[in-house]
């Protein structure tokens, strides 16, 4: 949700507000939810403009708006359901934690107050029509207008600076002194560098943002060549980052797989475990899981270079349910130890790791060693039972005594009863977000990237400010 960079800037101005006027925690959340109202009521007017610009709640907003803004019916807290959010904070959930991160806002005691990073006097003043609409129940149209100036969309260079100087760890003069920045500043540094130095090395593939950083510090040679990124050491969490990545992307595509072949609770097409073994078991190839194994693209090249047989399974296999079983053997391979250096192998494994967990690379790896000689089918039956056996775990985990009954409430799409399962609903295959993509959005919000052609870029600013250049 963090995709913009002008609502770090409203928050930190209402902290700055809520300290001048002393505002209590209730004041606080009242003030959060009517400005982002009216962020999403300026977004109305400007949306045509740039259809990139898309403020939160803007859908539920419109409904509140004809000839004049219902301020007080949208952010009203007593049905929260009927606003524009049903959260009681909004979005301020969201940007609470990088907020209070980055210092550009406090909680204290619940109320907001400004950071160690507070927003510049020059630019608070911006958001001053912004608060003074807030007092207001009903906004005219007309007045609207007055805030213009802070909607989602309108650039303001004060704004830049400011934001450049917190995400990128650099004083005024655009200069990194490590001494004056925690270690989590410097940690968001080095990613921010070693993004832009992905991009001036792979940008002009035209990949998005994610895919340039595989590129530059997964396969390849440039980890251990490039001048720029080997003197980063961040560079090599990230490679075991994106790695683990394709595996915990295989594991939720394979799940949703899986759930999507199951019936409702109505009782059609509920299904028993041995058919959805079967499901799985009858899509895997011939063979042995030896066999299979010699079949998957090379991992490595002969000088130790990582090759990139992850995204080679991907564009050979597509979303076929087996693909994701073959990238879970690859994740599986690399996970010995001899295969990754042993910084990459860390975060690839796990940090704070300290036995095989369940359904990890080095589960599978076990699995591997089991079945070796068995038909790969086998394998493909072994690894439904292990999916389900993890969902009855996490869902055990959830487990909750529901208030309005008495009884306990299971939090699961999927449930076994009379020995056959159904669903509530389908499970999400989307990939788990590693925030590449929004941390590049922000750079190029920032000025210090941009998109000429297609293609990723690198400006003279953000080649300054992230030292891209050796």
């Amino acid at each position: 949700m963090t995709r913009y960079i002008r609502y770090h800037s409203l928050y930190a101005a209402i902290a700055a507000h809520a300290e001048q006027k002393a505002l209590d925690l209730s004041a606080c959340r009242r003030l959060v939810r009517r400005c982002e109202v009216l962020m999403a009521a300026l977004q109305h007017d400007t949306e045509a403009a740039d259809e990139a610009w898309f403020a939160h709640g803007v859908d539920r907003v419109r409904r509140f708006r004809t000839q004049e803004l219902e301020l007080a019916r949208a952010a009203g807290e007593e049905h929260l359901s009927q606003s524009y959010s049903p959260r009681r904070w909004g979005f301020w959930d969201q940007y609470g934690g990088p907020a209070t991160v980055l210092g550009t806002v406090e909680v204290r005691e619940g109320a907001l107050r400004p950071g160690r990073r507070a927003l510049p006097a020059t630019f608070r003043e911006l958001f001053d029509p912004l608060l003074a609409l807030a007092e207001q129940d009903v906004v005219p149209a007309a007045d609207l207008e007055h805030a213009g100036q802070v909607a989602l969309g309108v650039p303001s260079p004060v704004e830049q600076d400011w934001l450049t100087h917190v995400l990128t760890a650099t004083d005024a003069g655009g200069v990194h002194r490590p001494q004056d920045w925690e270690a989590f500043d410097r940690t968001r540094r080095a990613t921010f560098r070693i993004l832009g130095r992905a991009i001036a090395l792979h940008g002009q593939k035209g990949e998005g943002y994610q895919e340039t950083l595989r590129s530059a510090v997964v396969f390849g040679e440039d980890m251990s060549t490039d001048p720029v990124l080997t003197t980063i050491p961040e560079a090599m969490g990230w490679r075991g980052l994106l790695l683990r990545h394709y595996s915990v992307g295989a594991w939720r595509r394979l799940w949703a797989a899986l759930v999507s072949c199951v019936g409702s609770r109505d009782g059609e097409a509920d299904t028993s475990p041995q058919e959805l073994r079967d499901w799985l078991a009858q899509q895997a190839p011939a063979g042995t899981v030896r066999q299979t194994l010699g079949q998957l693209p090379q991992l490595k090249s002969p000088d130790g270079r990582l090759l990139p047989a992850e995204r080679q399974l991907l564009v050979d296999g597509g979303d076929a349910p087996m693909t994701n079983v073959l990238l879970l053997l690859a994740g599986a391979l690399r996970s010995r130890e001899g295969q990754l250096p042993d910084d990459v192998r860390a975060v690839f494994l796990g940090r704070q790791r300290r036995s095989a967990e369940f359904l990890d690379p080095t589960w599978v790896d076990g699995l591997i060693r089991d079945f070796s000689d068995r038909p790969v089918h086998d394998l493909a039956a072994r690894l439904v039972d292990d999916m389900l056996a993890q969902s009855r775990r996490v869902a055990l985990g959830k487990l909750r005594t529901d208030p309005a009954t008495g009884g306990l409430k299971i939090f699961s799409r999927l449930h076994l009863r009379n020995e056959r399962y159904f669903k509530t609903g389908d499970e999400g295959d989307s990939e788990i977000g590693t925030r590449i993509p929004q941390l590049g959005s922000f750079g190029r919000q920032l000025g210090l990237f941009a998109v000429q052609d297609g293609c990723h870029v690198v400006t003279a600013s953000g080649r300054k400010i992230l030292e891209t250049e050796r």
